[in-house]
């Protein structure tokens, strides 16, 4: 599986200032079914550690403060 680098380059973004992942919540990761998105516990903020997003969204409908984006290429809407 790809690693994702840069914020840049991945299909999932997540809105530092909106992630309360510093305060236990793991929404996204839970129900991400690829297992794509992880916490990164210095910062204390969800990311993308893998580039291999399906589109399928729940990460982004279940987010409880609507800190997860995910970018729909424009072939795929």
């Amino acid at each position: 599986m790809p690693t994702a680098f840069s914020i840049t380059n991945v299909p999932v973004t997540i809105d530092e200032d909106k992630c309360i992942a510093d305060k236990g919540c793991t929404v996204c990761v839970d129900v991400c079914p690829l297992d794509v998105l992880a916490i990164d516990f210095d910062k204390g903020k969800a990311y993308m550690k893998f580039d291999e997003c399906w589109y399928c969204m729940p990460c982004e409908k279940d987010c409880p403060t609507g800190a997860v984006h995910v970018d729909i290429p424009y072939l795929l809407r």
